[in-house]
């Protein structure tokens, strides 16, 4: 620690020397060109290449002459920036995409005693330099400033693949290739997603099929436990998964697009900052639903005609391909409007949801663990799959074939009509609870599936990835958790040393000595 502190004083006092240098006739004032010397001799190791490339430009911002109040700012700034980092996330309540006005930032800053308005002057001087003119900071503006210099790994990855070295070389190839890993993988996450709540899903048809105002009046179910439990009664415990095969069959492609649209979309709708905004992330979400409707729509009507078969005792088995026969071609897409009206304001409400909830439960670097996304996703499910139950019911009743005496539906507006007159309003709201209790798990387990993938099965296209999911976070200090080499004759500390050195380098300029061990 002394020896840090006399690098640090040594630095200082170096550079004020150097500005006396400078200012031979004591005016306290030097030139713009000997700002850029001095800092680029003495300072270089503070200032990453945005900062260097812009610095005259800073500087001379207000004057034409640099005056030694604003020099040791500077320097204060760029020593102190990891500060600056911390006022920032206290700001945004630990958001590393909310932008920040001055005035905002200066609020936060105010339990910070180090920190001057000439610096947070100097800070957003160096910003709109370096960024495009907003007068607001982000997270990645301080990331351009003063990069994270250490990172601990919090998983350890299956695989670790760096497709491209640069932005540069994203061609049109990478992103066929990145969108084609995240198809995969998001295949996978929702095969595992759909198989983890499928019962509860059965439980929800069956309630929301059922109907009162015809001459079948009597009610077969009077809960979805009532329902649950007949179900296993009367068909077996196989009763409650009739229609998985179809499911995972269809489900696949679905949630694969739907997760790889709303990325794509991201990604298309992201300033040059790496932000995007409320209203973005609904469209984003928005063009996802309705992009999976053409593989949701036939295997909801398949999956829905399995799911009551068992109800009817007389009625014989009913395969999946059958069903397909059956209908046709156009036959599986009945419904599809109401699917439409249903599968894209629930992605419109969920995606941004589950965005934002994660950032609430990252901790203090901006990770997620496994548990927080898993409940974010199960948060994000509740407002999301309660507010177009209406929908879900209309597009059941439509695509389930009516027995004889039920009511029968010609379209959208023919079923909400004949709905509301024979049932009423609380009708629309039939299997609300077990769509939720369907919805919120299955899309919590869905997404946590999908980002754990992404950190086992790392692959590097330079292109943006799920926040709070990378494998690699920065550290608040060497010593926060210490990492046992694997080497059985290394007694400990090498791991924790690397930071130190990193350190000792980026913050005081010494070059150390480098090693290439040799086996």
């Amino acid at each position: 620690m002394e020896f840090s502190q006399f690098l640090h004083d040594f630095h200082e006092e170096y550079a004020v020397e150097a500005f006396r240098q400078f200012d031979k006739e004591g005016t306290g004032f030097i030139t713009p060109m000997d700002f850029l010397n001095i800092m680029k001799n003495i300072k270089s190791h503070l200032m990453t290449e945005a900062v260097a490339n812009n610095l005259v430009a800073v500087a001379t911002s207000n004057s034409y002459r640099i005056s030694f109040p604003f020099f040791m700012a500077f320097n204060s700034l760029l020593n102190q920036m990891e500060l600056m980092k911390k006022i920032y996330l206290q700001a945004t309540s630990n958001s590393r995409t909310l932008a920040v006005t001055k005035e905002e930032f200066l609020h936060s800053a105010q339990m910070m005693s180090q920190v001057t308005p000439l610096e947070v002057d100097i800070l957003y001087r160096i910003v709109d330099m370096t960024e495009e003119r907003t007068g607001k900071v982000t997270y990645a503006s301080l990331q351009k400033i003063a990069p994270e210099q250490y990172f601990k790994q919090m998983q350890r990855r299956i695989a670790d693949v760096h497709l491209v070295q640069s932005v540069d070389e994203r061609g049109v190839f990478i992103q066929i290739l990145e969108n084609t890993y995240r198809f995969t993988l998001g295949a996978l996450a929702g095969a595992v997603g759909a198989t983890a709540v499928y019962p509860i899903d059965l439980v929800k048809t069956r309630m929301q099929n059922q109907r009162t105002g015809s001459f079948i009046g009597e009610l077969m179910y009077k809960s979805s436990w009532d329902c649950c439990k007949k179900v296993v009664r009367h068909e077996g415990l196989g009763g409650l998964y009739r229609g998985l095969v179809p499911q995972l069959m269809g489900v696949a492609p679905e949630k694969a697009i739907k997760l790889t649209v709303n990325d794509l979309m991201r990604d298309k709708l992201m300033d040059n900052n790496g932000n995007i905004s409320f209203v973005s992330e609904m469209v984003a979400g928005a063009c996802a639903g309705g992009s999976q409707v053409v593989f949701t729509n036939p295997l909801e009507i398949v999956k829905i005609r399995l799911q009551v078969a068992g109800e009817i005792a007389s009625h014989g088995k009913i395969s999946a391909l059958g069903v397909v026969k059956e209908l046709g071609l156009f036959g599986l897409y009945k419904g599809a409007k109401a699917c439409f009206l249903r599968d894209i304001p629930f992605s419109a409400i969920y995606f941004p949801v589950y965005a934002h909830t994660k950032v609430k439960f990252q901790d203090e670097n901006g990770y997620n663990s496994p548990l927080s996304l898993l409940v974010s996703g199960a948060i994000a499910g509740v407002p999301a799959a309660s507010l177009v139950t209406p929908a879900d019911v209309i597009k059941t009743r439509l695509q389930v074939v009516a027995r004889a005496g039920q009511t029968t539906y010609s379209g959208v507006f023919d079923a909400t009509k004949k709905i509301m007159a024979e049932e009423g309003f609380s009708a629309f709201w039939k299997g609300a609870g077990a769509r939720v209790l369907r919805s919120s798990p299955q899309f919590g387990v869905t997404l946590l599936t999908y980002e754990i993938l992404q950190r086992l099965f790392y692959v590097d296209f330079k292109g943006t990835r799920p926040t709070g999911s990378e494998a690699q976070i920065p550290t608040k200090g060497a010593l926060s958790e210490q990492k046992l080499s694997e080497n059985k004759d290394h007694i400990g500390g090498f791991q924790v040393a690397l930071p130190i050195l990193s350190g000792i380098e980026s913050k005081f300029g010494l070059c150390l000595p480098k090693f290439e061990i040799r086996t």
